[in-house]
């Protein structure tokens, strides 16, 4: 029997699926919900038109213990938002009264929907803010239809552009030539996000616990961050913006991309948080994700920020290790980026 919790319960962590229409995010879902194991999923879905037909594909009959939520009433991406906030506040109501039981929440978007406002609703709207924690995106990308859909369909770069992990499907009916050409281009949007097909075993349900939107030290998560050495599989771009050499690779035909803005040193907290708001100010709207680990002039600690267009948060992380190197670095994956400008500003604030 469900009962009322005494105590105030954790945040309930939140993974957003999305992907281009066609891309599998339900496939994918599917599998994440039988390789959950013991841990209990509260699913939203999104549909795109009046009537909702994913609820009705995603293979709850053996795990009862999960919870459907259809939004019908248009794209996520725009008036829904509302409806959305509501219907997570009406889950975490649900859980708190004991009625409900769920450890973890999946959203996942209509193909059609920009990330930004669901990402934005986990930390601007209150009700959600509170009692959510944004785990992670999760981004699938049809081997077969993306170079055409990047090329067509601004949506599809950002949602390439907003993922913590990119997850090529389809690899299998296309050849070995066109997944390399895919994958480079998607590395030039996402200079920060793995790219790799979805696992095909039980490490499917490590999806589920990327802690990417969590601020703490991202050398943490991952300590191949800074140096460019990723597993196979886990490839980023090595695109680099040096304060003293910048350099920056963009691809003409594509809407979104990365830029890396490294400092090999200590900077001023006051100069650098002065960049940071005229970076926003002037580029905020189409900053999609960005991300930072700066080494502070006379603080021990890594400060730490990350954010979502105008929506941004600092932190310290854990102290520099005795004997290493204190290095800034900032990575920012938007639309349009003017990376002489935000390169120019950048270096001066290192001095």
């Amino acid at each position: 029997m469900n009962v009322p919790h005494s105590q105030p319960l954790p945040p309930i962590p939140v993974t957003i699926l999305t992907g281009f229409l066609g891309a599998g995010k339900t496939t994918l879902l599917n599998r994440l919900i039988a390789a959950a194991g013991d841990t209990r999923i509260a699913v939203v879905e999104n549909e795109f038109g009046a009537v909702g037909i994913d609820g009705g594909l995603i293979g709850t009959a053996s795990r009862p213990d999960i919870t459907v939520v259809e939004l019908a009433n248009g794209c996520v991406c725009c008036s829904v938002r509302g409806e959305m906030s509501r219907a997570l506040a009406d889950l975490a109501d649900r859980r708190d009264a004991g009625t409900l039981a769920f450890d973890r929440l999946v959203l996942e978007t209509t193909g059609l929907a920009d990330p930004a406002p669901v990402a934005q609703a986990f930390f601007v709207d209150e009700g959600v803010r509170e009692r959510y924690v944004l785990d992670g995106i999760l981004t699938l990308v049809d081997a077969v239809h993306a170079p055409a859909q990047l090329d067509e369909q601004r949506v599809a770069a950002a949602q390439v552009g907003f993922a913590d992990r990119l997850l090529l499907t389809k690899t299998d009916l296309v050849d070995d030539a066109q997944v390399e050409a895919l994958t480079e281009r998607l590395r030039r949007i996402n200079a920060r996000a793995p790219i790799a097909p979805p696992p095909t075993d039980g490490r499917v349900a490590d999806l589920l616990a990327l802690n990417a939107f969590h601020l703490d030290d991202v050398l943490e998560i991952d300590p191949t961050f800074l140096t460019g050495h990723h597993p196979k599989g886990l490839a980023r771009s090595g695109v680099v913006a040096d304060a003293s050499a910048a350099e920056h690779t963009r691809s003409w035909d594509d809407d979104v991309s990365s830029l890396v803005l490294r400092h090999p040193g200590a900077v001023d907290v006051d100069r650098i948080g002065a960049f940071v708001e005229g970076l926003l100010e002037t580029n905020g709207n189409d900053m999609l994700r960005y991300k930072g680990v700066l080494a502070v002039r006379d603080n021990p600690q890594r400060l730490v920020f990350q954010g979502v267009h105008r929506i941004t948060g600092f932190d310290y992380g854990r102290p520099w290790a005795e004997g290493e190197a204190r290095e800034s670095l900032i990575v920012i994956i938007g639309r349009r980026l003017d990376a002489a400008a935000i390169e120019a500003g950048f270096q001066a604030a290192c001095r």
